[in-house]
């Protein structure tokens, strides 16, 4: 059974936003092609500039560095030994940071359509928005090294131990943003994508039908949640300890309009198209080596 992905399961600003989302406004009628077209271009200009503010530019880099780490354990538990620079060069492409961040714009101005973004810029923007997405973005970065990872959730054990009352705050704010269910969602949904992979490759058994792939999955939940719960307590914890109580309690009340809300499922929605197709084309590349080593 393959390792529950971390790389993928941790996923997204881990937590940056909202809850369960609201539909898009319908229109009011059919539209030319170039009038489509002119409406997309300026969707995609008020996507991009609340991408920008939710320091998306940032993370994309850091998402990439996850994912060639991830890449080299992948590469250590599938076929050690091979793949060499083949295998760096794939994952490379794989990783682009331009493909991330296409993906993303796209179908985040997908989700967005017809949600008034100006009270998020206007959040995002502020003097406490900037602070906290910085916040989040230094985080993420430092998680990249195991020991601070170590560190974090150290700490927020011994938060658990003393009961220390910031937990309920945190717990708001999670709850409110059901981040761990969407990230065991995303996390099931990329390892699914992955064996889909294995199998296009040819390095599944034949007779493994995607019931079984499926199944596999499943068994992996367990493992998933566990993972899941512990790197965004964790996260928030580390990210969010330079804030005022008030200060989180502020975005967990944005989390909670019509516009968050629909913030939320954009960005889940876009991580997880992204990451699905990751993982993917992850799996099919792995392929590659591990039917050569079968040979």
């Amino acid at each position: 059974m393959i390792r529950p992905n971390r790389a993928l399961s941790a996923l997204l600003l881990a937590a940056a936003l909202c809850g369960a989302g609201v539909p898009a406004l319908a229109e009011a009628g059919p539209r030319s092609a170039s009038e489509r077209s002119e409406t997309t271009r300026m969707e995609e200009a008020e996507a991009r500039a609340l991408l920008d503010a939710l320091g998306m530019d940032r993370l994309m880099p850091i998402l990439r560095d996850e994912g060639l780490a991830y890449s080299r354990s992948l590469q250590g538990e599938l076929f050690p030994g091979a793949g060499g620079e083949d295998w760096a060069g794939l994952v490379d492409k794989i990783y682009q940071v331009d493909r991330l961040d296409r993906v993303m714009l796209r179908r985040f101005s997908e989700e967005m359509a017809g949600v008034d973004t100006a009270p998020l810029k206007a959040f995002f923007e502020s003097e406490l928005g900037r602070r906290i997405v910085s916040l989040e973005i230094s985080a993420r970065a430092a998680l990249l090294d195991d020991t601070v990872e170590q560190m974090s959730r150290e700490a927020y054990s011994e938060m658990v131990g003393a009961d220390d009352p910031r937990l309920e705050v945190l717990r708001d704010y999670i709850e409110t943003n059901d981040l761990v269910e969407t990230n065991i969602a995303g996390a099931l949904n990329s390892n699914f994508a992955f064996y889909q992979g294995l199998a296009a490759g040819g390095a599944l058994p034949a007779e493994m039908s995607e019931e079984d792939m499926l199944r596999d999955v499943w068994m992996q939940e367990p493992d998933i949640r566990e993972e899941t719960e512990n790197w965004v307590w964790s996260y928030l914890a580390m990210a969010y300890k330079p804030l005022d109580t008030a200060d989180i309690e502020a975005y967990t009340a944005l989390s909670r309009t019509p516009e968050g809300r629909a913030l939320n499922r954009a960005i889940f929605a876009g991580f997880d198209e992204l990451f699905t197709d990751i993982s993917r084309d992850l799996g099919l590349a792995a392929a590659r080596f591990m039917v050569s080593e079968d040979i």
